[in-house]
């Protein structure tokens, strides 16, 4: 099959979306699928060069950084999409989170008479909610258009197919991520790590994600004042100079990623995750495969991967006060806390991303299938 995926991410960047593109890329090509990615360009790579270790061809469009987050990209759509379709002889548009480019590849791809799946990565309605205090109606309108032409779309949990029902958009199934429990693992804990990001033997509560305004990570203030306990926070953004202030005592290690990410993980006591608008949460599965039990709020795609007072605790969102009750719940009691991580691993251990992009080629075969039925 000649799939081309666009997308509005890709690495280098960090970000949900980038990677669910980059294992999804490297699914189709592990199972010999001719697939091309469409991505914007970072601001240190060319437009139309793809990278050394890329799992198959990429063509960058150009791209400039979103204003007040820069380490966002929005693609600049024109002729280069349509070219890359043609010229890969695309039998199917998979578009990954489609907003701008993602629009633009929707278009073509109906155009060429091209079957398009659209994965829904990102609550629009939730930033809009966030950055504008408005226009929560409005992102609504323009995903329902989006993702109404698709053949189908994806939902990454049950409550983003819920959303997405409720608001009418058509054609749609699960689809849930995989994780690498491979590189996130519980033997990778670190007690030379842990003696240098907590000397004092403080016991460890790491937020790993992106230091951005809807993901709350100020919510981890209580957390901060418990005795005996550091703080970890794991990524950038441009909300880091305002957390720097809001949370005392915290160590911000800045962006990390591949093995040295993997470590942290495991060499954390209690992994807290703060944002009430993910689609899925993957820092959330990558925390329970490393063996660490989890405090999330009762939201979004949390709720499909933590059993509360199994694997760890779900609080209300934007409640403060119960993020670090839950935490201190947690630490109060060790043998608890151990046993939700047990329990995390064994629940995530099925979850890999061979298997989910296997289930994956199932929802291209369906649409594929379905294009054939109607043309016979």
């Amino acid at each position: 099959m000649r799939v081309v995926i666009v997308t509005e991410s890709f690495p280098p960047d960090v970000n949900g979306v980038a990677h669910c593109t980059l294992q999804t890329a490297r699914h189709l090509a592990a199972r010999g699928h001719r697939t091309l990615v469409v991505a914007p360009a970072g601001a240190n790579a060319s437009a139309g060069t793809s990278s050394t270790g890329d799992p198959c061809p990429v063509v960058r469009v150009p791209s400039l950084p979103l204003p007040g987050y820069p380490q966002v990209r929005v693609a600049l759509p024109g002729r280069r999409l349509a070219a890359a379709l043609i010229g890969h002889r695309a039998e199917l548009v998979h578009l990954a989170g489609p907003f701008v480019l993602g629009v633009r590849g929707m278009a073509v791809a109906a155009r060429l008479g091209l079957p398009a799946v659209a994965v829904y990565q990102t609550d629009l309605a939730g930033y809009a909610r966030t950055y504008l205090g408005a226009g929560e109606n409005a992102a609504w309108r323009r995903m329902r258009a989006v993702h109404s032409a698709a053949d189908l779309t994806l939902a990454p949990s049950s409550a983003a197919l819920r959303d997405l029902t409720d608001h009418g958009v058509p054609r749609l199934r699960l689809w849930p991520r995989g994780v690498d429990t491979v590189r996130f693992r519980p033997g990778l804990r670190d007690e030379a790590l842990r003696r240098a990001l907590a000397p004092g033997g403080e016991k460890i509560i790491g937020y790993a994600g992106r230091l951005a305004p809807e993901k709350h990570v100020e919510l981890l203030a209580g957390a901060c004042s418990l005795p005996g306990v550091r703080v970890v926070v794991v990524g950038d953004g441009p909300s880091e100079a305002a957390l720097r202030r809001a949370l005392p005592g915290a160590v911000f290690l800045g962006r990390r990623t591949g093995e040295g990410l993997a470590r942290l993980f495991a060499s954390l006591d209690v992994f807290v995750h703060t944002g009430p608008y993910e689609t899925f949460c993957q820092t959330v599965q990558e925390a329970m495969a490393s063996g660490v039990p989890v405090v999330a709020p009762a939201a979004g795609g949390p709720l499909d991967l933590v059993a509360h007072g199994s694997t760890g605790l779900l609080v209300p969102p934007h409640d403060a006060e119960a993020v670090r009750a839950a935490v201190a719940a947690l630490l109060a009691d060790p043998a608890r806390a151990a046993a939700f991580g047990r329990t995390a691993r064994a629940t995530v251990e099925g979850r890999t991303w061979e298997a989910v992009g296997d289930q994956l080629l199932g929802h291209y075969d369906e649409v594929l299938g379905g294009r054939t039925a109607v043309a016979a």
